[in-house]
């Protein structure tokens, strides 16, 4: 087979359909944030306006701000409460109702968000009746909301890492006189650190997606950016739109490069130690 031949195959033909099927819209969002017409559909010129009009407009940008603000927090959380549920899944041999355990944490994967939401909304109604917290939902719900589910997704990804990690090192550490808490500190961490960045990111990515969830649990003031987002589009869609989500996607693009980068540099320095030893 030619390599003309072999370009043109198949599966080669659908790789390029797809990925102009999921970024052509992108590429088109992108180019319509320079336009200087208001109508969306109707190309005007080249203009840069609408990023002027996007940061002058202070609702928008404090529901940025806000859904960052929950992003953050709601990752943090997500990931330091996966840590150690994926080491009481993968480390600790003696616990019987790791299955049940399991299943507990995993079960919003394959639950419907306006299951979630619900539930979470009737509890936070049933704590507010009963102990009188939380008095009304806001801030403090959507990141109890977020933590929750992005608590799933980062167990996954770092319970994987966990359990294919070599624990010859960690038992290497611990025959040298290393307490479990301090090599696996000194040890574990630095072998899952790719793992832990990549859960943060991906519940960052989700929490700062969510529309469905925090419509559930929001309240007057703590209106995330997909629920504005959502809002502005009900009423018609602006080009201003178009350009916070050109920043955005701006935004996770370097993210993912520095990403990218950061863990190649970590898997470099612990393959050039381990080949050292």
């Amino acid at each position: 087979m030619s390599s003309v031949e072999r370009r043109f195959t198949f599966v080669n033909i659908m790789f390029w359909v797809g990925i102009a099927f999921l970024y052509l819209p992108m590429v088109v969002l992108v180019v319509y944030s320079f336009n200087e017409s208001r109508l969306v559909t109707v190309w005007g010129g080249w203009s840069v306006k609408w990023y002027g009009e996007l940061f002058r407009d202070r609702q928008l940008m404090s529901a940025v701000l806000r859904s960052l603000e929950v992003a953050f927090y709601s990752s943090t959380a997500a990931v330091f409460m996966a840590l150690f549920a994926s080491v009481v899944m993968v480390r600790i041999r003696g616990f019987r109702s790791r299955v049940l355990f399991s299943g507990m944490i995993t079960a919003p994967l394959v639950m419907p968000d306006v299951i979630i939401g619900l539930s979470l909304l009737l509890l936070f109604v049933a704590m507010g009746q009963i102990v009188g917290w939380p008095q009304n939902r806001g801030l403090v719900t959507v990141w109890i909301a977020h933590s929750t589910f992005c608590l799933a997704y980062s167990t996954v990804v770092i319970s994987s890492r966990l359990r294919e990690m070599d624990r010859s090192l960690e038992e290497a550490a611990l025959d040298l006189g290393a307490t479990p808490v301090r090599a696996f500190i000194l040890i574990t961490l630095p072998i899952i650190a790719p793992a832990i960045l990549s859960a943060w990111l991906l519940s960052f990515t989700l929490s700062l997606d969510d529309v469905v969830i925090a419509s559930f649990v929001t309240g007057p003031g703590a209106t995330t950016l997909p629920i504005e987002v959502f809002s502005s589009v009900r009423r018609g869609v602006t080009p201003k739109i178009n350009a916070l989500a050109t920043i955005i996607i701006g935004l996770v693009s370097l993210t993912a490069l520095i990403s990218w980068y950061v863990t190649r540099r970590i898997d470099q320095r612990r393959r050039a130690e381990m080949s050292l030893q």
